[in-house]
């Protein structure tokens, strides 16, 4: 059996919905942000602490203005079956200190599920930025 988790060929759609994700949490879009999930979707953005619905658009909402956050991210590894996608993904953000003196940067590893609508596109049901330790 190959090992072939380096040439990850994402599906059209799966990348359109990567780049619109980062373009609104980049600009501070929570509306925009919060459209990239199922209505059920989760965000562990806390470890320990899912939270989905009206507490997901508020966690959403107060990170992006209180952080300012700044994100890149890089596809390890991507698993398409069916209407459903897992995404191994890593990721680097500047943000906001929290003490208040300037930025700092954060990096991790996201265990992303993402579900196949209706009309073809990705979302995701679970959103896990911290699924897994960095690689150093």
């Amino acid at each position: 059996m190959s090992n072939n988790a380096t040439a990850v060929e994402l599906p059209k759609e799966l990348e359109d919905h990567l780049n619109r994700y980062v373009a609104a949490f980049n600009a501070g879009d929570a509306e925009g942000v919060d459209s990239c999930y199922t209505d059920a979707g989760i965000i562990v953005w806390e470890k320990g602490n899912p939270v989905s619905g009206d507490a997901r658009r508020a966690a959403i909402k107060d990170f992006l203005a209180t952080t300012q956050p700044r994100i890149e991210t890089d596809v390890r590894e991507a698993y398409v079956t069916g209407d459903t996608t897992l995404l191994v993904v890593d990721w680097t953000m500047e943000v906001n200190a929290e003490s208040g003196s300037g930025r700092e940067s954060l990096r991790g590893v996201g265990l992303d599920v993402l579900r196949k609508q209706a009309d073809g596109s990705w979302l995701y049901a679970v959103d896990d930025p911290f699924g897994e330790e960095p690689r150093d």
